[in-house]
Protein backbone atom coordinates (compact mmCIF):
# COMPACT_ATOMS: atom_id res chain seq x y z
CA UNK A 1 0.00 0.00 0.00
CA UNK A 2 1.33 3.43 -0.85
CA UNK A 3 2.22 5.87 1.92
CA UNK A 4 -0.59 8.25 1.00
CA UNK A 5 -3.09 5.40 1.03
CA UNK A 6 -1.86 4.20 4.41
CA UNK A 7 -2.30 7.68 5.84
CA UNK A 8 -5.86 7.76 4.51
CA UNK A 9 -6.51 4.43 6.25
CA UNK A 10 -5.13 5.74 9.54
CA UNK A 11 -7.22 8.91 9.22
CA UNK A 12 -10.33 6.87 8.70
CA UNK A 13 -9.69 5.08 11.95
CA UNK A 14 -8.92 8.29 13.67
CA UNK A 15 34.60 14.41 -3.14
CA UNK A 16 33.41 10.09 -2.47
CA UNK A 17 35.87 13.07 -3.74
CA UNK A 18 38.44 12.18 -6.42
CA UNK A 19 41.38 14.44 -5.41
CA UNK A 20 44.77 14.48 -7.01
CA UNK A 21 47.47 16.15 -4.96
CA UNK A 22 50.70 16.60 -6.86
CA UNK A 23 53.73 18.06 -5.09
CA UNK A 24 56.54 19.04 -7.38
CA UNK A 25 59.96 19.39 -5.73
CA UNK A 26 63.32 20.51 -7.05
CA UNK A 27 64.68 23.33 -9.12
CA UNK A 28 64.87 24.06 -12.80
CA UNK A 29 65.16 21.03 -15.03
CA UNK A 30 63.85 22.36 -18.30
CA UNK A 31 61.87 20.13 -20.59
CA UNK A 32 63.44 17.00 -19.09
CA UNK A 33 62.12 17.76 -15.62
CA UNK A 34 58.77 18.85 -17.08
CA UNK A 35 58.50 15.48 -18.77
CA UNK A 36 59.34 13.63 -15.57
CA UNK A 37 56.74 15.66 -13.67
CA UNK A 38 54.11 14.90 -16.28
CA UNK A 39 54.94 11.20 -16.07
CA UNK A 40 54.77 11.28 -12.26
CA UNK A 41 51.36 12.92 -12.40
CA UNK A 42 50.10 10.30 -14.80
CA UNK A 43 51.42 7.46 -12.65
CA UNK A 44 50.00 8.84 -9.39
CA UNK A 45 46.55 9.68 -10.74
CA UNK A 46 43.85 7.21 -9.69
CA UNK A 47 40.88 6.36 -11.90
CA UNK A 48 37.54 7.91 -11.00
CA UNK A 49 35.51 5.85 -8.54
CA UNK A 50 32.93 3.66 -10.21
CA UNK A 51 29.33 3.18 -9.19
CA UNK A 52 28.28 -0.27 -8.05
CA UNK A 53 26.06 -2.19 -10.45
CA UNK A 54 22.45 -3.08 -9.80
CA UNK A 55 23.55 -6.68 -9.25
CA UNK A 56 26.12 -5.63 -6.67
CA UNK A 57 23.56 -3.48 -4.85
CA UNK A 58 21.10 -6.38 -4.75
CA UNK A 59 23.71 -8.38 -2.82
CA UNK A 60 24.35 -5.50 -0.40
CA UNK A 61 20.82 -4.29 0.31
CA UNK A 62 19.29 -5.48 3.58
CA UNK A 63 17.69 -8.93 3.39
CA UNK A 64 15.35 -11.14 5.39
CA UNK A 65 17.15 -12.33 8.51
CA UNK A 66 19.46 -9.34 8.76
CA UNK A 67 17.31 -7.65 11.43
CA UNK A 68 15.59 -9.68 14.13
CA UNK A 69 11.82 -9.35 14.23
CA UNK A 70 11.55 -7.55 10.89
CA UNK A 71 10.04 -8.70 7.62
CA UNK A 72 12.15 -7.65 4.64
CA UNK A 73 10.81 -7.86 1.12
CA UNK A 74 10.89 -6.16 -2.26
CA UNK A 75 8.15 -3.52 -2.45
CA UNK A 76 5.12 -4.88 -4.22
CA UNK A 77 2.67 -3.10 -6.50
CA UNK A 78 1.41 0.02 -4.76
CA UNK A 79 4.12 -0.11 -2.07
CA UNK A 80 6.62 2.23 -3.74
CA UNK A 81 6.42 5.43 -5.75
CA UNK A 82 7.71 6.15 -9.23
CA UNK A 83 9.65 9.32 -10.13
CA UNK A 84 6.70 10.61 -12.15
CA UNK A 85 4.42 10.41 -9.09
CA UNK A 86 6.13 13.41 -7.46
CA UNK A 87 5.77 17.13 -8.11
CA UNK A 88 7.19 19.83 -5.84
CA UNK A 89 6.19 23.47 -5.58
CA UNK A 90 9.77 24.67 -5.01
CA UNK A 91 12.48 23.13 -7.19
CA UNK A 92 15.08 23.70 -4.47
CA UNK A 93 13.10 21.44 -2.13
CA UNK A 94 12.75 18.54 -4.56
CA UNK A 95 15.75 16.54 -3.21
CA UNK A 96 14.12 16.40 0.24
CA UNK A 97 10.75 15.46 -1.23
CA UNK A 98 12.43 12.68 -3.21
CA UNK A 99 14.10 10.94 -0.27
CA UNK A 100 11.01 11.54 1.90
CA UNK A 101 9.10 9.56 -0.73
CA UNK A 102 11.87 6.91 -0.94
CA UNK A 103 12.86 8.14 -4.39
CA UNK A 104 16.53 8.67 -5.28
CA UNK A 105 17.98 12.16 -5.24
CA UNK A 106 20.21 13.08 -8.15
CA UNK A 107 20.86 10.55 -10.89
CA UNK A 108 22.24 7.28 -9.53
CA UNK A 109 23.72 4.76 -11.93
CA UNK A 110 21.99 1.89 -10.14
CA UNK A 111 19.59 1.29 -7.26
CA UNK A 112 17.99 -1.38 -5.08
CA UNK A 113 15.12 -1.13 -2.62
CA UNK A 114 13.49 -3.13 0.15
CA UNK A 115 10.48 -2.62 2.41
CA UNK A 116 11.17 -3.44 6.07
CA UNK A 117 8.12 -4.05 8.28
CA UNK A 118 8.18 -4.14 12.08
CA UNK A 119 4.98 -5.05 13.93
CA UNK A 120 4.61 -4.42 17.65
CA UNK A 121 3.39 -7.26 19.84
CA UNK A 122 -0.11 -5.77 19.92
CA UNK A 123 -0.15 -5.29 16.15
CA UNK A 124 0.83 -8.92 15.72
CA UNK A 125 -2.35 -9.96 17.51
CA UNK A 126 -4.52 -7.97 15.11
CA UNK A 127 -7.96 -6.50 15.84
CA UNK A 128 -9.82 -8.33 18.64
CA UNK A 129 -12.65 -10.71 17.64
CA UNK A 130 -16.10 -9.22 17.09
CA UNK A 131 -17.50 -10.68 20.32
CA UNK A 132 -14.74 -8.94 22.32
CA UNK A 133 -15.28 -5.67 20.49
CA UNK A 134 -18.96 -5.79 21.38
CA UNK A 135 -18.10 -5.59 25.08
CA UNK A 136 -15.73 -2.62 24.62
CA UNK A 137 -16.41 1.10 24.88
CA UNK A 138 -15.99 3.23 21.79
CA UNK A 139 -12.64 4.47 23.10
CA UNK A 140 -11.45 0.92 23.76
CA UNK A 141 -12.43 -0.10 20.24
CA UNK A 142 -10.55 2.84 18.80
CA UNK A 143 -7.47 2.07 20.92
CA UNK A 144 -7.55 -1.60 19.95
CA UNK A 145 -7.86 -0.71 16.28
CA UNK A 146 -4.89 1.65 16.46
CA UNK A 147 -2.88 -0.94 18.39
CA UNK A 148 -3.39 -3.29 15.47
CA UNK A 149 -1.87 -0.60 13.24
CA UNK A 150 1.26 -0.17 15.40
CA UNK A 151 3.44 -1.08 12.44
CA UNK A 152 6.62 0.70 11.41
CA UNK A 153 7.40 0.55 7.70
CA UNK A 154 10.82 1.59 6.45
CA UNK A 155 11.59 1.98 2.77
CA UNK A 156 15.29 1.13 2.57
CA UNK A 157 17.13 2.11 -0.61
CA UNK A 158 20.65 1.89 -2.02
CA UNK A 159 21.70 4.31 -4.75
CA UNK A 160 25.13 4.18 -6.37
CA UNK A 161 26.85 7.02 -8.26
CA UNK A 162 29.93 7.46 -10.42
CA UNK A 163 32.92 9.53 -9.28
CA UNK A 164 31.96 11.89 -6.43
CA UNK A 165 28.24 11.81 -7.24
CA UNK A 166 27.25 10.32 -3.88
CA UNK A 167 29.16 12.98 -1.96
CA UNK A 168 27.73 15.79 -4.09
CA UNK A 169 24.19 14.44 -3.84
CA UNK A 170 24.40 14.29 -0.05
CA UNK A 171 25.71 17.86 0.00
CA UNK A 172 22.74 18.91 -2.14
CA UNK A 173 20.35 17.18 0.28
CA UNK A 174 21.92 18.94 3.24
CA UNK A 175 21.63 22.31 1.51
CA UNK A 176 18.02 21.68 0.44
CA UNK A 177 16.97 20.71 3.97
CA UNK A 178 18.34 23.96 5.39
CA UNK A 179 16.77 26.07 2.66
CA UNK A 180 13.38 24.37 2.94
CA UNK A 181 13.28 23.82 6.71
CA UNK A 182 10.21 26.07 6.99
CA UNK A 183 8.20 23.82 4.70
CA UNK A 184 6.91 23.51 1.14
CA UNK A 185 4.06 21.97 -0.82
CA UNK A 186 4.26 18.75 -2.80
CA UNK A 187 2.01 16.24 -4.53
CA UNK A 188 2.76 12.53 -4.42
CA UNK A 189 0.67 10.03 -6.36
CA UNK A 190 -2.03 12.68 -6.78
CA UNK A 191 -2.21 13.40 -3.05
CA UNK A 192 -1.48 17.01 -2.08
CA UNK A 193 0.36 17.57 1.16
CA UNK A 194 2.45 20.20 2.84
CA UNK A 195 5.79 19.65 4.46
CA UNK A 196 5.50 21.75 7.61
CA UNK A 197 8.97 21.31 9.07
CA UNK A 198 12.31 19.63 8.50
CA UNK A 199 13.89 19.09 11.91
CA UNK A 200 17.52 17.99 11.87
CA UNK A 201 18.59 15.00 13.97
CA UNK A 202 22.02 13.67 14.88
CA UNK A 203 23.00 10.40 13.23
CA UNK A 204 26.52 8.98 13.21
CA UNK A 205 26.61 6.32 10.51
CA UNK A 206 28.61 5.69 7.36
CA UNK A 207 31.18 8.23 6.19
CA UNK A 208 28.72 11.12 6.38
CA UNK A 209 24.98 11.34 6.94
CA UNK A 210 21.88 13.52 7.17
CA UNK A 211 18.90 12.72 9.41
CA UNK A 212 15.60 14.52 9.85
CA UNK A 213 12.12 14.28 11.21
CA UNK A 214 9.94 15.61 8.41
CA UNK A 215 6.54 16.92 9.48
CA UNK A 216 3.72 16.82 6.93
CA UNK A 217 0.08 17.84 6.87
CA UNK A 218 -2.54 16.19 4.70
CA UNK A 219 -6.32 16.48 5.02
CA UNK A 220 -5.83 18.42 8.27
CA UNK A 221 -3.87 15.47 9.69
CA UNK A 222 -0.31 15.94 10.92
CA UNK A 223 2.27 13.21 10.52
CA UNK A 224 6.01 12.72 10.99
CA UNK A 225 8.32 10.70 8.77
CA UNK A 226 11.83 9.75 9.80
CA UNK A 227 14.39 10.22 7.02
CA UNK A 228 18.07 9.23 6.99
CA UNK A 229 20.58 9.18 4.14
CA UNK A 230 24.18 8.12 4.68
CA UNK A 231 27.13 7.58 2.37
CA UNK A 232 29.53 4.66 2.09
CA UNK A 233 31.96 5.16 -0.76
CA UNK A 234 30.06 5.72 -3.99
CA UNK A 235 26.79 4.51 -2.49
CA UNK A 236 24.03 6.30 -0.60
CA UNK A 237 21.69 4.40 1.71
CA UNK A 238 18.30 6.06 2.18
CA UNK A 239 15.61 5.33 4.78
CA UNK A 240 12.06 6.72 4.92
CA UNK A 241 10.17 5.40 7.93
CA UNK A 242 6.69 5.93 9.36
CA UNK A 243 4.44 4.33 11.97
CA UNK A 244 0.75 4.26 11.15
CA UNK A 245 -0.55 4.27 14.74
CA UNK A 246 1.92 6.94 15.88
CA UNK A 247 0.96 9.21 12.99
CA UNK A 248 -2.72 8.91 13.87
CA UNK A 249 -2.18 9.41 17.59
CA UNK A 250 0.32 12.21 17.10
CA UNK A 251 2.93 10.29 19.09
CA UNK A 252 6.68 10.59 18.66
CA UNK A 253 8.69 7.56 17.57
CA UNK A 254 12.37 6.97 16.92
CA UNK A 255 14.56 6.39 13.90
CA UNK A 256 14.68 2.75 12.76
CA UNK A 257 18.23 2.38 14.10
CA UNK A 258 18.26 -1.43 13.98
CA UNK A 259 17.54 -1.34 10.25
CA UNK A 260 19.99 1.49 9.60
CA UNK A 261 22.80 -0.22 11.52
CA UNK A 262 22.18 -3.54 9.79
CA UNK A 263 22.37 -1.89 6.38
CA UNK A 264 25.52 0.02 7.37
CA UNK A 265 27.16 -3.23 8.48
CA UNK A 266 26.44 -4.92 5.14
CA UNK A 267 27.91 -1.99 3.20
CA UNK A 268 30.97 -1.87 5.45
CA UNK A 269 31.60 -5.60 5.08
CA UNK A 270 30.86 -5.61 1.38
CA UNK A 271 28.63 -8.65 1.77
Amino acid sequence: MRVAAIRRTALAVSAVCVTFTVTACGGDGGEENDGKKAKAVGESAEPAAKALTAGELEKLVIAQGDVKGREVKKPGKGEAFEAGDLTVEKAACKPVAQVLSALPAGKPAASAQRLVVHKSEKAGKGIPPVDELADMTDQEVEDATLDSLDITKTQTSLWSYDADGAHQTLATLRKAAKKCAGGFRMTIDGEKQRVTEIAEEKMSVGEEAVAWTVGTKQDDTDADTKVVVFRKGTTLAGFSSFNIASMTRGEAYGQPTAVINAQAAKLANGT
